[in-house]
C-alpha cells in the first residue's frame, strides 16, 4: 500500500490516528500537515485502498479532487469508508460525494468560486466551525457544488453564490466542507481541524 509519512512519535501513547484520503486534490499534503501539526497519527492513503488494509481508526478525511469526481462518484472506496463509525470529514470533491451517498445531490455551480470568499455561518456553525466568527474568509477552489443536503443533514455555513457552503448531520460525526480549510487563507482553517479533532477524540474516550 502507497502511504505517506505517520507519525507515530507521541509521547504520551495516547494519539489519534485520522488518515486522509488522497482523492487527487492539489491540497492532500496540507491536510495531513495541518493532523501532524495537532500531534495527530497520520499518513495519506490512495481512495482504493480495501477496508481491510486500514489502520484502527479514530477519523478519516476525505480529500478534495478533480473537477467533477464529487458528481461522477469516482472516487474509489470512499462509499465504503462512509460505513465505517468513526467521524468523517469531506473536503470540496469529499463533501460532494458524501452529500450524494447520503441521498443529497450536487451539481455543476451556477457561479465557480476560486480564491477568497466570504462565508457566512448557521447558527454558529455546528462543531467544526465552533469558537470561529459568524463571518469568516475562506479559500474557494470549485467548479462544482452541493445543492440539496442529504435528510438528517444541516446546512452550517453559506456564500452568497454557494448556498452549503459547510453541513453536518445531526449525529455530529459526518462534516462537510466546500472550501479548503488546510490552505492559510481560510482564516480559521487551524480551528476547524482542531475541531474535528476534538470530535474524534470525544468519540474515542
Amino acid at each position: 500500500m502507497d502511504v505517506l509519512g505517520t507519525n507515530r512519535n507521541m509521547s504520551d501513547g495516547d494519539s489519534l490516528v485520522i488518515d486522509v484520503v488522497d482523492n487527487g486534490g492539489q491540497w492532500t499534503h496540507r491536510e495531513w500537515r495541518m493532523l501532524r501539526y495537532l500531534k495527530v497519527d497520520t499518513q495519506i492513503i490512495p481512495n482504493d485502498t480495501p477496508i481491510e488494509d486500514m489502520r484502527d481508526l479514530d477519523g478519516l478525511i476525505l480529500s478534495g479532487g478533480a473537477a467533477r469526481v464529487g458528481l461522477t462518484g469516482e472516487l474509489g472506496n470512499c462509499a465504503e469508508y462512509l460505513k465505517l463509525d468513526i467521524p468523517i470529514l469531506g473536503i470540496c470533491a469529499g463533501h460532494q460525494f458524501m452529500a450524494r451517498f447520503y441521498g443529497g445531490d450536487a451539481r455543476e455551480s451556477p457561479e465557480p468560486e476560486f480564491g477568497a470568499m466570504k462565508i457566512e455561518l448557521h447558527d454558529g456553525g455546528g462543531k467544526i466551525f465552533a469558537g470561529t466568527e459568524t463571518e469568516q474568509i475562506v479559500w474557494e477552489s470549485h467548479n462544482d457544488e452541493v445543492h440539496e443536503v442529504p435528510d438528517n443533514f444541516f446546512i452550517t455555513a453559506s456564500s452568497p453564490s454557494c448556498k452549503v457552503q459547510g453541513m453536518e448531520n445531526n449525529d455530529g460525526d459526518r462534516f462537510g466542507l466546500q472550501f479548503h480549510p488546510e490552505v492559510n487563507d481560510s482564516e480559521f482553517g487551524k480551528e476547524m481541524f482542531e475541531n474535528f479533532v476534538q470530535v474524534c477524540r470525544d468519540r474515542k474516550e
